[in-house]
């Protein structure tokens, strides 16, 4: 008995699947089903996943990995969190993939299952689907029954009638469609008949098979799945409850009455249709019919020849003229040899069209004026830095280009580039208008279920109140797939044996990696020789004036389709601006590639850990590696870059590689051969092109072997083939004259780096942007400060924290002020000839770009009074608020009391015809009111709410009189290691995955910063005050090694409520941390918007006078 399952929804058809694809395949295969039909509404977003799997256990010995279960860093490029793996089932079969999709119409009571038979069917079916997205909003799909009878050419229909009684399926409005699509398709349309699991499952075929006959659309059988086991149902329900928007409660008949709309084997459908065996039968004969498989999809990039001149041809001219370039005077046999192999292998591998397109990306990026840099495994190849791709010269790394491209891979290479965060944008549309929407679009991301969203989401649904679900939801640090903690329920009131409970508890693990929808890819585009929509189908993006596919970057890998990765990169910005500034200020101009390297006051000032703002360097992590790190060459920055990850830190390389840069022990010596791969690390592999150089140089791989072995490093554990790599290794070690005990010891050191690989081209392209902007901090670090601030949001501190550190460089940080700020942040001389940094209007909360450019705009020789201002530049009144709480007006000789009261004169929206030009200074003159002054607590926290921070005076210097056996932070390099008390406001609090629990605090005060260590036994003592303390006094033992200074947290008090003695009503506004360096939960804000007594007022009284 043998049977066809073609009507499968998996969970990419969002809220209603209760399984993943991967599921499905893998239940298909335990069940010996003939084929499988992945068929979600209105998509093929899933199918990808479906073929991925099944492909794996045709070709793998171990089970599968659900790929939504997995996590990336979207740095290191390293795998996060716990994936979840299926076990290998127990295979009768492996079934053939069906690609189809179901089509939900506007005008049709009926869905309808399109199977395409061949390739030409399926780019119809790709088209359909784009036809229906892009006439709608993102997310939705209109297609009505016109389309389908023009536009389904090739596909086997299978028509779905509604759930109702038998009765209804006589009905005209049933019986129409049927006919309308039977005609232009005779022999492709079909009657489907799904179980309804109510009784009455007989009588319903018994209609079915009388509709069939009448309507001449021959009947056969479907399961309408939803589920791969009969488990998922509660969670189907759930998934119910959150697309209708129900709780459990009140879910009502949409419940499912039972779990049968699983996957069933043959035998069980076979029983179920007992009097239609035909209908059985017709799955097969369906099945056979539809020969098309995503394997057929032949890609076909764009050929990029210009001028009648073939793209390989213009590669290799482009190569030369870029090695005249970068070698004015001459190159070495290296780079010539490096050249000629990579020029041999694109042009066999047909890759040339791919590295012009990023080619002419870049060049037209430069052309325009905008920094723009590749990374990744791109800067192993010496093309990409001749065609100035990357700034990555074959002398800074080892240069594997096997890591990049290799023949016996059979996968397209990767060139990630980064452009300025700000004007990205400029540079996606340009590839749109070069090659057409219907030729080019962005990668989907899918967007999945967490922990958070999860508890907050399930927890909904089966009834726990808002603040419960919040308090849960409120434990989570980070990203997490680990659910809702079991040992916090009791904290919030809850009794972890209540069964609901524990059903809400497995529910929202089981949710945990779920699609909830697809969003748009950072960046990865797809362009094509002919249509895309043939390829996959395009639908429009939530942000105006984009499109994109519905595959993720993971899925056209699996197709072996090319993908150009156009990243955004705030330090490329900031690195342009401070060009900018300098040639303006100081008449240097620098670019990336001409500013000064192996500068020696650069370096010593990374030993200082005096890196604020400084790229990738910047954590509390990186500056605490700084002083043990020693930097001293630009390899060093390649080094730290890497190390400083949670990899390496798991992989236990960090401490045997400075016990070594500090000469407490020497490298273990494996041979000169091998010495000398590991030479730059000092012995201890870092690097993914490390692995693979040793496994050429000691065990005699081939370049593609070792690549391949690097990429099955990842999966050793996984695919339980790791015996016969250390049997292939070993051996030839052994081969090759090396001792068995060394050889051994390498592989043990390889087996490790499976944790942990990290790319040597990545870390120096990023090491780059390190150097730049360190040599611009150390050599102008007003120009730096000012360029960081101009390209916020970036980075890793807030306003304030940059602000703090450029003053204690020196710096001179001037107000706003209506008469000198523009828009950016700007640099003004001083007297003695050196430049102040002026804040400009940017940083004042909710002033929109518009406004201050009409502000400066009219502002000529300077406004004389705030009526002038009103007048000349139009502003409404609300921005003149903006303006006075900012205490932008200081400069007029107002306080900010004062220019709030002269604001609130102003009634009118704009200026009266009437009194549009007076002059200045002959307004209409209102008699002065002496208003009580504000103290300096006030002033602070109203600087802290306008401009997120102040030039005034820190917090704690106003509160340390009242906090008596307090030691400044400034004094911790040298007080003595005992027992000593901190404060200070928290602006960063993280603790990372690779850290075992332990959290990492640093504390600001007027003085400097703490660095403060909290273990997790501790933690669970003062987790309140941990997560969610703004002002913290914290008591521990003092540690030092080096300038490093940790406090050891043995007590912790959460402060915060004396920020209150400020006297100002709103403490909770200082304090404020970035979510990159705070990993706490934030909970979402539900402050009234007219607490502060000024907002009551503005609310009660719309103009000043109060009758």
């Amino acid at each position: 008995m043998s049977y066809a399952e073609l009507c499968v929804t998996s969970n990419f058809t969002f809220l209603t699947g209760a399984s993943h694809p991967e599921e499905l395949v893998a239940r298909a295969a335990e069940l010996g089903l003939t084929a499988l039909a992945i068929t979600d509404r209105n998509s093929l977003a899933g199918v990808v996943r479906a073929f991925s799997a099944l492909k794996t256990l045709r070709e793998e010995a171990a089970g599968l990995r659900i790929r939504s279960s997995a996590q990336m860093d979207p740095s290191s490029r390293q795998e996060m969190g716990t994936p979840q793996d299926l076990a290998r089932p127990e295979v009768l079969g492996l079934p053939r993939l069906i690609v189809g999709a179901r089509l939900v119409l506007r005008d049709c009571p009926l869905d309808w299952l399109a199977l395409p038979m061949d390739r030409a069917a399926y780019e119809r079916l790709s088209r359909l689907l784009t036809l229906g997205k892009r006439r709608a909003a993102k997310g939705e799909c209109h297609l009505d029954l016109s389309d389908l009878a023009v536009g389904c050419t090739g596909m086997l229909l299978i028509a779905l009638p509604p759930i109702g009684a038998p009765e209804t399926l006589q009905t005209g409005a049933i019986r129409a469609p049927l006919q309308t699509l039977q005609r232009p398709f005779p022999g492709h349309v079909f009657l489907g008949a799904a179980p309804r699991y109510d009784g009455s499952d007989q009588a319903w075929f018994r209609a079915c098979a009388n509709l069939a006959l009448r309507a001449n659309t021959p009947m056969v059988a479907v399961g309408d799945v939803l589920m791969h086991r009969a488990h998922r149902r509660p969670l189907a329900d759930v998934l119910t409850c959150l697309r209708e928007g129900l709780t459990i409660d009140t879910i009502g008949t949409r419940a499912l009455p039972n779990g049968e709309r699983r996957l069933k084997s043959a035998g069980e459908m076979a029983r179920l249709f007992r009097h239609h065996p035909a209908a059985i039968r017709r799955t097969l004969e369906i099945a056979a019919r539809c020969s098309f498989d995503l394997s057929e999809l032949s890609y076909e990039y764009p050929d990029e020849a210009s001028d009648g001149e073939p793209a390989q041809i213009r590669l290799d001219r482009l190569a030369r003229e870029g090695l005249a370039r970068r070698y004015p005077e001459g190159a070495s046999e290296r780079v010539y040899k490096l050249m000629a192999k990579e020029l041999g292998l694109v042009a066999e591998l047909g890759y040339a069209p791919y590295f012009l397109t990023v080619h002419d990306i870049v060049t037209e990026a430069r052309r325009r004026g905008i920094l723009c840099q590749g990374r990744g495994s791109a800067a192993n190849s010496i093309l990409c830095y001749l065609l100035g791709i990357t700034d990555v010269a074959p002398e800074m790394i080892g240069m594997v280009f096997e890591r990049f491209i290799s023949r016996h891979r059979g996968e397209p290479p990767d060139i990630d580039v980064d452009f300025e965060h700000e004007r990205r944008e400029e540079i996606i549309q340009w590839i749109y208008d070069r090659y057409g929407r219907n030729r080019a679009g962005l990668c989907a991301t899918v967007i999945h279920f967490r922990s958070r969203a999860a508890i907050r989401e399930v927890g909904k649904v089966m009834g726990l109140s808002a603040d419960v679900t919040a308090a849960l939801s409120g434990q989570i640090w980070g990203m997490s797939n680990q659910g809702a903690d079991p040992a916090r329920l009791r904290e919030v009131g809850l009794n972890p044996e209540d069964r609901r409970l524990a059903l809400t508890i497995r529910l929202i693990g089981e949710i945990i990696g779920f699609p909830r929808h697809l969003s748009q890819h950072v960046g990865g585009f797809i362009i094509t020789r002919g249509r895309l929509d043939d390829l996959c189908p395009i639908e429009n993006a939530a942000m105006a004036g984009r499109s994109c596919i519905e595959w993720d970057k993971d899925d056209i890998d699996a197709l072996g389709i090319l993908k150009v990765d156009i990243l955004s990169l705030g330090m490329l910005t900031c690195l342009r601006k401070s060009f900018d500034l300098l040639d303006a200020h100081k008449g240097e101009r620098l670019s990336l590639a001409t500013v000064p390297q192996e500068d020696r006051a650069t370096y010593a000032m990374l030993t200082r850990a005096d890196a604020v703002g400084v790229f990738q360097v910047e954590s509390r992590a990186q500056m605490n590696f700084l002083p043990r790190m020693k930097p001293e060459t630009f390899y060093d920055l390649v080094i730290e870059v890497a190390i400083v990850r949670p990899g390496p830190i798991q992989g236990g390389m960090v401490k045997p590689y400075i016990r070594r840069r500090q000469k407490l022990e020497a490298p273990e010596p494996f041979g000169p051969a091998l010495a000398a791969v590991t030479a730059k690390t000092l012995g201890v592999p870092l690097f993914q092109e490390q692995a693979m150089q040793i496994a050429v140089v000691g065990a005699g791989y081939s370049a593609e072997e070792a690549d391949q072995l690097r990429r099955s490093l990842a999966s050793f554990r996984r695919m339980g083939t790791i015996e016969q790599h250390r049997e292939r290794f070993i051996g030839g070690m052994r081969a090759n004259g090396y001792a068995q005990e060394i050889a051994e010891a390498c592989f043990a050191q390889i087996e490790g780096f499976a944790d942990y690989g990290f790319p040597e081209s990545h870390a120096a392209a990023f090491a780059m942007l390190t150097y730049v902007s360190s040599w611009l901090k150390c050599h102008h670090p007003e120009v730096f400060a000012c360029a960081l601030l101009n390209a916020q949001p970036m980075g890793f501190y807030a306003p304030a924290q940059i602000v703090r550190d450029v003053r204690e460089h020196g710096v001179e940080v001037r107000p706003v002020c209506v008469n000198h700020s523009t828009w950016d942040n700007s640099l003004e001389r001083c007297a003695d000839g050196r430049l102040a940094l002026r804040l400009g209007f940017r940083q004042i909360k909710g002033l929109r770009a518009e406004d201050a450019g009409w502000l400066v705009a009219a502002r000529g020789n300077g406004y004389p009074d705030i009526e002038s201002l009103w007048l000349r530049a139009g502003l409404a009144p609300a921005t003149l608020e903006r303006l006075a709480e900012a205490d932008a007006f200081a400069g007029m000789g107002l306080t900010r009391r004062d220019a709030l009261w002269a604001v609130r004169a102003i009634r009118a929206p704009a200026p009266l015809p009437l009194f549009a030009n007076p002059l200045d200074g002959e307004g209409l003159a209102e008699p002065s009111v002496p208003l009580p002054p504000m103290h300096l607590g006030e002033e602070v926290v109203e600087d802290y709410i306008a401009l997120r921070l102040t030039l005034r005076a820190h917090p704690m210097e106003l509160l340390r009189p009242g906090l008596p056996g307090l030691t400044c932070h400034d004094q911790l390099a040298t007080a003595p290691l005992q027992r000593t008390t901190v404060c200070g406001l928290v602006i960063t609090r993280q603790r990372p995955g690779t850290a075992s629990g332990v959290i990492f605090l640093t504390l600001e005060d007027e003085t400097g910063v703490a660095n403060v260590v909290v273990w997790p036994k501790l933690y669970e003592r003062f987790r309140r005050a941990v997560m969610g303390g703004r002002l913290l006094r914290v008591t521990g033992r003092l540690e030092r090694e080096g300038i490093v200074v940790h406090l050891i947290a043995e007590r912790i008090e959460d402060l915060s409520h004396r920020l209150s003695d400020l006297g100002h009503p709103m403490p909770e506004r200082i304090g404020g941390t970035l979510p990159q360096a705070d990993d706490a939960p934030r909970p979402p804000r539900t402050t009234s918007r007219a607490r502060h007594p000024r907002e009551q007022a503005k609310r009660l009284f719309p103009s000043r006078d109060f009758h």
